[in-house]
């Protein structure tokens, strides 16, 4: 009788653990972007922007009744659609996430997008995808970027490179949504610029050798290659054999190329004066303030893409608290309610504010770290990109390309 009376109280222990609120239960966010493949250099202080704003949110009171944020991670490769579309197949259907934050290359974004996260209705917000062919899904204002378009980000090189008097250039981009993307869009506005695009071709990922793009880039006669393709890549590679070869030893290199690994495999030496774009840092506040915060938690905050994954995440949270709900429906509405420049401001790290002023009812707009958070029609937010060059070892800011 004993040990039953025991299994019986043990039995409704269990039964009231099941069924009374759970103010300690998780909330869970996705994070999907290539961790491994040809932008692994890139990705962890993105991960890191991420991982950054759920602590702010969990340490400062959680969401809705105390839920903290669960922050579950998978590899979407960047360059394998079909990996890409497992990875968001499993964070919707496995993991069951309210949201995701990625993918981070735009063919992995539109995969996951298409495949898994628009039919199952999940809300996603790239901090990297920057392809024009990520504004004209059709995604029942499901997608959204925190970055700005490669249409932009093209226009902003074509006038630095005119700026620092480049005049005849050959462009080589990965063959992919992002590298045809910002290869077309930097083409046209160089153009139009005065200046001559001798060359511009495609190039596959994943090969050994490219001796032979190279020599066709450069019989064109540019002296200055651009490289859109991404830094542990492709882009690596043609950089490396481009030096060897004699055939360059002017670079130019898009966001993707901007990592410190990049300097370290080539050599300093050799990329010493190597000038890029990439989305950047605006003079606002909460660039400042974000940069503090990411020096504080151990990581670099000017990392490329780094500010606009913290944006991400922290936006998330903002349209749960905002909708009331931990769901899925509807999330895409609370979120333009909290990222349309009406009301208080928020700044990151200021969770508790925020959510002090949600729960009064009272309007608030979330101000970036990694520029304007205001979305228009098609998800995409106004953007600031600044000039790198590579110096002293590696790739430092410059300032803002207005």
């Amino acid at each position: 009788m004993r040990r039953v009376f025991r299994r019986s109280l043990l039995a409704a222990a269990c039964v009231t653990m099941l069924t009374a609120p759970a103010a300690w239960a998780d909330v869970k966010v996705g994070f999907l972007g290539g961790f491994t493949g040809p932008i692994e250099a890139l990705t962890p202080p993105i991960f890191e922007g991420a991982k950054l704003a759920v602590k702010h949110v969990n340490e400062q009171g959680g969401l809705l009744k105390g839920e903290k944020i669960e922050l579950a991670s998978g590899d979407s490769t960047c360059v394998d659609a079909t990996a890409a579309a497992a990875a968001g197949d499993r964070m919707v259907n496995a993991e069951k996430v309210v949201a995701i934050v990625g993918g981070l290359c735009s063919g992995e974004t539109i995969a996951i997008a298409n495949s898994a996260a628009i039919p199952a209705g999940v809300m996603m917000i790239s901090p990297a995808s920057t392809s024009p062919a990520v504004s004209s899904l059709d995604d029942k204002d499901l997608v959204f970027r925190t970055t700005p378009s490669d249409s932009f980000q093209g226009e902003a090189m074509a006038k630095l490179l005119k700026e620092k008097g480049y005049d005849n250039i050959a462009i080589t981009y990965v063959n992919n949504d992002y590298g045809k993307g910002f290869a077309d869009a930097l083409e046209k506005a160089f153009t139009e610029a005065g200046g001559t695009v001798a060359a511009k071709e495609a190039h596959e990922e994943g090969k050994a050798d490219y001796r032979a793009e190279i020599g066709q880039l450069a019989s064109s006669g540019a002296d200055t290659l651009v490289v859109l393709a991404y830094a542990s890549g492709s882009g690596q590679t043609i950089i490396r054999q481009a030096i060897e070869g004699g055939d360059f030893q002017k670079f130019v290199g898009g966001d993707g190329m901007i990592a410190d690994d990049l300097v370290t495999a080539i050599g300093a030496d050799r990329l010493q004066g190597m000038i890029g774009t990439k989305a950047g840092r605006p003079e606002i506040p909460g660039a400042e303030i974000f940069a503090k915060l990411a020096k504080e938690a151990g990581f670099d905050g000017t990392a490329v893409y780094s500010p606009q994954a913290y944006d991400a995440a922290f936006l998330i949270a903002l349209a749960i608290e905002k909708s009331g709900k931990a769901e899925r429906a509807d999330l895409n509405k609370a979120l333009r309610e909290v990222a349309s420049g009406k009301g208080e401001q928020i700044l990151p790290g200021e969770w508790e504010k925020a959510k002090s002023l949600i729960a009064q009812g009272k309007d608030i707009y979330y101000a970036g770290a990694g520029g304007s958070m205001t979305f228009d029609e098609k998800g995409d937010v106004p953007g600031v990109i600044v000039e790198v060059v590579v110096k002293d070892g590696h790739f430092a800011e410059v300032g803002q390309i207005d």
